[in-house]
């Protein structure tokens, strides 16, 4: 069974939301790069960073001709790099929402 890394990174993301995220996570890595932006946790963003770097490029700790292993440590790494990126773009959401005000509250009277 060959399988690239391409594909196999493909058929990763697609899993727990990880498309649907990714619009947040160029919001967030805007705002990181801008004065005053979001300041994420740094292993947060770093690791997974660093796994999208092993994944593309051709060297690798296992080599993928060797059958079943040589893929499953890009899969272990995936596992371990995709819910810090995914938990980190859902603390970015919330900061976020915190600088907005909220625009569903409306002015009220109170009344006594």
């Amino acid at each position: 069974m060959k399988v690239s890394k391409i594909a196999l990174a493909k058929e990763a993301f697609k899993h727990k939301g990880f498309i649907r995220k990714i619009p947040v996570m160029v919001r967030m890595v805007r705002s990181i790069m801008s004065k005053g932006g979001y300041k994420p946790e740094f292993k947060n963003v770093v690791l997974p960073a660093l796994v999208l770097i092993y994944l593309v490029s051709p060297l690798d700790i296992i080599p993928d001709w060797i059958p079943v292993i040589g893929v499953l440590d890009d899969l272990a790494l995936l596992a371990f790099a995709m819910p810090m990126l995914i938990s980190e773009a859902e603390k970015f959401v919330a900061w976020e929402a915190s600088l907005r005000p909220d625009r569903d509250a409306i002015e009220a009277e109170i009344v006594g």
